[in-house]
C-alpha cells in the first residue's frame, strides 16, 4: 500500500492506495506550519482505512513549499552565482533581468570566469586558475557556502562546471553547490537562472525534507518517502535536497496524473479547480503535455521541464462582485471557512453562489437565502464562460476532446461545459492530486546538441538515453524498468554540420 499527499496553498489532501483501490482519503485545510496539516491528514486516513503503519510501503508527497518560497521571496539564502563564459558572456551578466526584490532577497554575489564551450564542442576559452583561486578567496571572505555554477553549453561538455565545483568543494567542504548541467537545458541564461533559484533554496530544502520525514516518523511510518517533481515523476528525499527547484509546478502535474488514473483517459483536458485557481492542463499519453516556451517563475525566466498549465482566477474561494459579472482573481483562499457567507462571514464567494442555487449543501444555506437571483444567474454564467473560453485555448489543434473535472472546487461546475465533448467527474476527484502523487514513477531527462554527420542517429539517441537513465536511477528508479517515453529532435538549420538538439525523457518504477 502507498500513501499519496499533496500540500496545496489551500488544502492538504491525502490518500491510501492499495493497487488501484482508494482505501481512505481526506481533504483538510493547509495549516500555517504545513507539517501539522500533514500529520493530521495522516491520522485521518490511517484511522479511516484501518491500516497499520507497517503495511505502508512508500509515501509520496507533492508540495508547493519551494514555489511559494520563490514567489513570496521568503526562506531564501545568500548565495553566489558563478558564470563560466568569458569573454563572450560579458555583455549579459547573471541575473541581468531579475526583479530587484528577488536580487535583494538572495543577496547574490556574482562572479564571471573565462571558460566554457561552444555548441560544437570547441572551447570558448581556457579556465584560468588565478580566477578560480580569487573566486574561492572571496567566497571564504564573505562566508558564502551556497554556490550556483553555470558554464556555456555545459550540457555538451560539463568539465568547466565540474572543475570549478570540485575546487570550491575542496576549499569549502560544507559548501552546497548546484552545477547547472545536472538539471537545466541548453539555453545559458535560463539554465543559469534555474541553478541560482535551486541554490538559494538548498538550506530551506534540508529543513522541509527533514520536517516531512519527521512527521512520517512521528506517525510510525518508517518506509521510504519520495517527493513529486514537475514532470509527474518522483525524487528520493536525498535527491530533492539537492534539487528542490524540480518540484516547481508539481501540484498541477499530480492532478493531471490523478485524473488519468481515475478515468483511464490518456488524452484529455484536465481542469483542477481548487480554492483559489483553476489549473487547466492537457494529458497526452497519460502524462502532462510539457510547455515548449520559457517558463516564468516569480518573475524569472527558466527552462525547466514544466507542464503546460493555464491558471485562471476561479476557485471555491474566489470573490464575486459586480452582481456576479466579475469573479476573482482575488480569493479568500483557506479563509473560506471563516469569511464565506455560508460560514458566517461577509464576503460573497463562488461557494456561496452554488449553495444559494441549491446545488450544494455546504455551510448554512439560510445565510444566502436572500441573495438576488440575478446575481446567482450572472455568477454561474460567468464561471461557465471563464472555463469554456480557457479550455478552448488549451485544446490540441482546436479539436474536441474529453474534459475531466477534479479538485475540491469542481462542485462549481453544475450545468456542464460547452467546450467539453464529454465531461467526466470521477469518484475521488477531490483528491486527484494526492492520487497522482501516489502513482508517480521516477523519471530522468537529458539533452544534447549532436551532429548526425559525425555520429549516427541511433548512437546519439542511445548515448543521451543512457545519460537520462543514469539520472533516473540516481533519483530512485529501478534501472531494469527504465524506458524512454519521449524523444524530441529539433534541427538547427543555421548551425554547421546538420546540428540537431535531442532531448530524451525516461521513466521507471521505484526501486524497492
Amino acid at each position: 500500500m502507498r500513501i499519496g499527499i499533496d500540500v496545496g496553498g489551500t488544502h492538504t489532501d491525502a490518500v491510501i492506495l492499495e493497487g488501484d483501490k482508494v482505501i481512505a482519503a481526506t481533504k483538510a485545510l493547509t495549516s500555517a506550519d504545513v507539517i501539522s496539516g500533514v500529520t493530521d491528514a495522516l491520522d485521518v486516513i490511517l484511522k479511516d482505512g484501518g491500516v497499520s503503519q507497517d503495511t505502508i510501503q512508500t509515501v509520496m508527497i507533492g508540495t508547493t513549499q519551494f514555489t511559494n518560497a520563490i514567489v513570496q521571496r521568503r526562506e531564501l539564502s545568500e548565495m553566489a552565482a558563478v558564470r563560466i563564459g568569458l569573454p563572450s558572456g560579458k555583455g549579459m551578466p547573471p541575473m541581468v533581468d531579475w526583479p530587484a526584490d528577488m536580487k535583494d532577497a538572495i543577496g547574490a554575489h556574482i562572479y564571471e570566469l573565462h571558460g566554457g564551450y561552444l555548441y560544437d564542442g570547441f572551447a570558448l576559452a581556457e579556465l584560468r586558475q588565478d580566477e578560480i583561486d580569487e573566486l574561492i578567496k572571496d567566497l571564504i571572505k564573505h562566508k558564502i557556502k551556497n554556490v550556483a555554477i553555470a558554464s556555456a553549453f555545459s550540457p555538451m561538455n560539463a568539465e568547466p562546471e565540474q572543475v570549478v565545483g570540485a575546487a570550491i568543494k575542496k576549499a569549502i567542504p560544507d559548501a552546497r553547490i548546484t552545477l547547472s548541467h545536472n538539471f537545466g537545458r541548453l539555453g545559458l541564461m535560463e539554465r543559469e537562472n534555474a541553478a541560482i533559484m535551486n541554490t538559494t533554496l538548498l538550506p530551506f530544502a534540508e529543513k522541509v525534507v527533514s520536517s516531512f520525514l519527521g512527521a512520517l516518523k512521528n506517525r510510525g511510518l518508517t518506509c521510504p518517502a519520495y517527493i513529486s517533481q514537475n514532470d509527474g515523476t518522483l525524487m528520493s528525499s536525498d535527491f530533492v535536497q539537492a534539487y528542490p527547484a524540480l518540484t516547481f509546478a508539481s501540484g498541477p502535474t499530480n492532478s493531471l496524473r490523478g485524473a488519468y488514473k481515475l478515468t483511464g483517459l490518456s488524452d484529455a483536458i484536465v481542469v483542477d479547480i481548487g480554492g483559489t485557481t483553476s489549473d487547466i492542463g492537457v494529458l497526452q499519453g497519460g502524462f502532462p503535455r510539457e510547455s515548449n516556451v520559457i517558463v516564468d517563475i516569480g518573475g524569472i525566466r527558466t527552462n525547466f521541464r514544466m507542464p503546460d498549465i493555464l491558471a485562471i482566477g476561479l476557485g471555491g474561494g474566489s470573490i464575486v462582485s459586480d452582481d456576479g459579472r466579475t469573479i476573482g482573481p482575488q480569493s479568500v483562499g483557506h479563509k473560506l471557512v471563516t469569511e464565506g457567507i455560508v460560514f458566517g462571514g461577509d464576503t460573497l464567494t463562488t461557494t456561496d453562489i452554488i449553495v444559494a442555487a441549491g446545488q450544494e449543501d455546504i455551510g448554512d444555506r439560510s445565510r444566502v437565502s436572500d441573495l438576488p437571483q440575478e446575481t446567482i444567474t450572472n455568477a454561474k454564467a460567468t464561471m461557465r464562460r471563464m472555463l469554456d473560453q480557457n479550455i478552448d485555448m488549451m485544446k490540441p489543434g482546436g479539436r474536441d476532446i474529453p474534459v475531466i473535472l477534479v479538485g475540491g472546487g469542481a462542485v462549481l461546475v453544475t450545468d456542464g461545459l460547452s467546450a467539453a465533448s464529454i465531461l467526466h467527474r470521477p469518484e475521488n476527484a477531490g483528491v486527484a492530486n494526492a492520487i497522482g502523487a501516489a502513482i508517480a514513477q521516477v523519471g530522468g531527462e537529458a539533452e544534447k546538441m549532436v551532429s548526425y554527420k559525425a555520429m549516427p542517429r541511433e548512437d546519439a539517441i542511445a548515448e543521451i538515453t543512457r545519460a537520462a537513465t543514469k539520472r533516473a536511477v540516481s533519483a530512485g528508479a529501478d534501472g531494469s524498468t527504465v524506458r524512454a517515453v519521449d524523444i524530441e529532435e529539433t534541427q538547427i538549420p543555421y548551425m554547421d554540420d546538420g546540428a540537431t538538439r535531442v532531448r530524451v525523457k525516461v521513466i521507471g518504477e521505484l526501486a524497492t
